[in-house]
């Protein structure tokens, strides 16, 4: 039974300075172009059946500098969608909306009919992305490529947790987190892959 290994993208600008990036796609910095390469020598000694990626560029590029090949692009692994908080970090938030708080508060609509998302409907996404991935590691490693908010989300499925759980846990930038199962109930193995 195979593992499965997420990957959070390498910095970008805005995770940089902290502004929620969700819809905007923003390409990778160059340190987060070097974080994405440095996964490469740990990948290449797994046994990887099956990879696929956020469509937007930051994960893509991270897949690719971190040599993943014959990755399938899955818009149920975008970013959560910050609605109306797109772009700003949490104290420009907190500055309109006192004690925000991401996990208990959730967004408010963006413009353009943009209503953003709830952790229930982030959380629908995981499980989604899970009922895809899952089969698959009857067959060795399966690494999905995604965003910070998106990951914790689906380690909180994995868990059986709700998606608000998510909370609990944290992915760096650039990096990777590794979940399996153990007689038959998901189990998080560790907190980095290499």
């Amino acid at each position: 039974m195979g593992e499965l290994i997420l990957l959070r993208h390498g910095e970008t600008e805005w995770s940089r300075t902290g502004r929620h990036t969700g819809r905007t796609d923003v390409p990778l910095t160059p340190a987060g172009e070097a974080a994405a390469a440095a996964l490469a020598p740990v990948l290449a000694r797994r046994d990887i059946c099956a990879a696929c990626t956020s469509p937007l560029q930051r994960a893509a590029r991270t897949a690719a500098l971190a040599g993943l090949s014959n990755v399938k692009q899955d818009p149920d692994l975008r970013e959560w969608d910050y609605g109306g908080y797109e772009g700003m970090t949490t104290l420009q938030i907190r500055e309109q909306r006192p004690g925000w708080y991401l996990w208990r508060d959730g967004v408010i609509p963006g413009g353009d009919g943009d209503p953003g998302e709830t952790a229930e409907q982030v959380g629908a996404r995981a499980d989604a992305v899970l009922s895809r991935a899952t089969p698959l590691l009857a067959d060795g490693d399966v690494v999905l490529v995604s965003h910070g908010h998106f990951l914790r989300v689906l380690t909180a499925r994995w868990l059986g947790l709700g998606p608000a759980e998510g909370r609990l846990f944290r992915l760096v930038i650039g990096g990777a987190l590794g979940l399996a199962f153990t007689y038959a109930v998901g189990h998080l193995f560790g907190t980095a892959i290499g």
